[in-house]
């Protein structure tokens, strides 16, 4: 539907005559407009650019108080935080939805592109929408916090001890012991099944709350944030999907060959699905950590990142630091000093925190900040670039209208950190000084660099595809309750080809042991994030004149890529993304074979190594 825009001086002069004389649209066809027609048009223009600056206002001041008792609670779980964060959520919840019943009445199609613009932000931008009705904000507030303060505070016994998500962790990624290993697996999936009552509940509400707001399920609310019809959006992850499933599904076949070869069939059967707890990751969303029973047969990565951050005498903050100083090197302005003042870079001492590393923007203007519990290591050294992507994002686009402020769409958002991390590369390692010229690897071992990003890169794909696969059928009514976990591992075993280490309880809500589901954020814009970063790569490197492998390429101070990449970021959400896409890529469509040609070395060794294999799963 084309959308036309009036000008304030053209509404006022229909206005003041008796008749507007005819027209033209811009396909030439005539148009005869009537004196009431204008006034009552002209009229509701008015009234609903009135009604955007007063609900960008309202949101904008609430927004500040919300953030910092959701940064109070999410750095300092007590009861106390607990109780200001729901009243706070719910106070911020029932503006948002009171404004988007309220901006129902107006007619977007008749109204200028930001008014109309502005206006579909706030009906579909509402994550969790509560019902209008008395007492439904604060009952879905409530819920939502205890959700995610039952995660954050998450504990079990193991070997005598209560042991957090952190320590689980460490042992997930780094045990060989297959009992160990399926015992920590299913020791931290005992802290959701508390989760799922309130879980279905907060379903049940936020349905209501969607269908209040015009749509019929959260679901489709959630597919209406992309600039097209949700139908259409879910064939675009399809599309995209199929792009790079062939890739994922080598990278399985020879994962699998693998870690046969390390634990034997009683533990991973040479054919069909791997077992979860053995990838190396508490959701088996990354298998990095796996890189050691993996690792291709060809030359060698001749240095261990981790290893060098701590011979260096990194810390966290000095971690930050170098992130930080890759994004100035580009010519972006450097962090505020309130960032370091205010930001939680590791877990303080005697406080429940959420450890999930997150950015923050607590006043739509300079406080940015990140919650991390950061240790020095190389998958740390990479979460904390994407991290401070979502704050150079955050402030670039400081000076839009507030309903702007935010990502072309959310994929976008967690794109930009991931495309800078692309350019960690052993030559901008060697700029640095992590590696010495002598250590830098050359081109024999890059099916062995390609093996250490695919096991991030590829293998996460199908898992964002499965998380957000498994919520939309939960939102939408075709998985009820009693068939949350079920649903689960069979979405799990036929996007991932895994499956549990033994049979699941009958209790079991294994899906609320990711952060994301409890802490209800979307997953989808990381699947696209994952995409979108390898075409942005590809784009950047083509401007910088690069003509080595992708890669290899890194765009480490390169000052003009990096003006086109801040104009890209100024514009936040005022666009449709597919023209802000276009102004930084050439291109209007979210596309993987940038993805494909990273890899293409790789793929060709998996194709050798997988010969005689029987590849897939059932």
């Amino acid at each position: 539907m084309r959308r036309i825009t009036l000008s304030a001086s053209i509404v006022a002069l229909c206005a003041a005559m008796t008749a507007c004389a005819a027209g033209t649209t811009p396909e030439g066809e005539e148009t005869v407009v009537t004196a009431p027609e204008v006034d009552e048009t002209a009229a509701e223009i008015a009234e609903a650019t009135a009604f955007v600056a007063r609900a960008e206002a309202e949101l904008a001041a609430l927004s500040k108080v919300t953030a910092l008792a959701y940064w109070a609670n999410e750095t300092n779980i007590t009861d106390e935080t607990d109780a200001a964060a729901a009243e706070a959520g719910a106070k911020m919840t029932k503006l948002a939805v009171s404004l988007a019943n309220e901006s129902k009445k107006y007619d977007v199609d008749i109204m200028p592109y930001d008014v109309a613009r502005k206006i579909r932000i706030l009906r579909s931008g509402i994550t969790i929408p509560a019902p209008s009705r008395e007492g439904a904000a604060e009952e879905l507030s409530a819920i939502t916090t205890d959700l995610s303060s039952t995660y954050g505070k998450g504990k079990f016994e193991y070997k005598g001890e209560m042991i957090n998500l952190d320590q689980a962790s460490t042992i997930i990624e780094t045990s060989r012991d297959p009992e160990e290993l399926k015992a920590v697996w299913e020791g931290w999936r005992t802290v959701s099944p508390p989760m799922k009552d309130n879980y279905a509940k907060m379903v049940e509400l936020a349905n209501e709350g969607a269908q209040e707001l015009g749509y019929p399920t959260l679901d489709k609310m959630w597919l209406s944030n992309y600039d097209m019809p949700p139908e259409e959006m879910e064939a675009e992850v399809q599309r995209l999907w199929s792009q790079v499933e062939p890739l994922y599904k080598d990278l399985h076949c020879y994962a699998r060959t693998k870690l046969n070869a390390q634990y034997g069939d009683d533990v991973q059967p040479a054919t069909g699905p791997i077992r979860a707890d053995l990838l190396g990751n508490m959701w088996a969303q990354q298998w990095s950590s796996i890189y050691d029973i993996v690792k291709p047969d060809t030359a060698p990565v001749s240095y261990d990142l981790t290893t060098r951050l701590n011979e260096q005498g990194y810390t966290p903050i000095k971690m930050v630091e170098t992130g930080e100083g890759f994004f100035t090197s580009l010519g972006l302005e450097p962090l505020p000093e309130t960032f370091w003042e205010r930001s939680m870079i590791v877990r303080p001492e005697g406080k429940e925190v959420v450890c999930h590393a997150s950015a923050w923007d607590l006043d739509d203007e300079e406080d940015v900040r990140i919650k991390m519990c950061t240790e020095v290591n190389s998958e740390d050294f990479f979460t904390v670039h994407h991290e401070l992507g979502h704050n150079f994002y955050q402030r670039a686009y400081k000076d839009q209208p507030y309903l702007y402020k935010n990502g072309a769409h959310d994929g976008f958002h967690e794109a930009i950190g991931d495309f800078i991390a692309l350019s960690i590369t052993p030559e901008y390692l060697e700029q640095i000084g992590l590696i010495s010229e002598e250590e830098k690897p050359g081109p024999d071992a890059d099916t062995a660099l390609l093996m250490q990003t695919a096991l991030d890169k590829i293998a996460f794909l199908p898992f964002a595809l499965t998380v957000d696969s498994w919520r939309w059928d939960v939102l939408n009514g075709t998985t009820p309750p009693e068939d949350y976990n079920k649903a689960w591992w069979d979405l799990r075993l036929k996007n991932q080809g895994i499956v549990p280490p033994a049979s699941r309880p009958a209790d079991a809500f294994d899906p609320g042991a990711k952060y994301h589901i409890p802490g209800n954020t979307p997953y989808l814009r990381y699947f696209l994030s994952f995409v979108m970063q390898f075409q942005f790569h590809k784009a950047a490197c083509e401007q910088a004149g690069w003509e080595g492998p992708l890669h290899r390429c890194s765009i480490y101070g390169n000052k003009e890529v990096g003006e086109r990449f801040n104009e890209m970021l100024e514009a936040g959400m005022s666009r449709p993304w597919p023209e802000t896409l276009e102004k930084f890529t050439g291109t209007r469509e979210m596309d993987a074979s940038a993805m494909v040609e990273y890899f293409e070395p790789l793929t060709e060794y998996l194709d050798e190594q997988n010969k005689g294999q029987s590849c897939g799963w059932d």
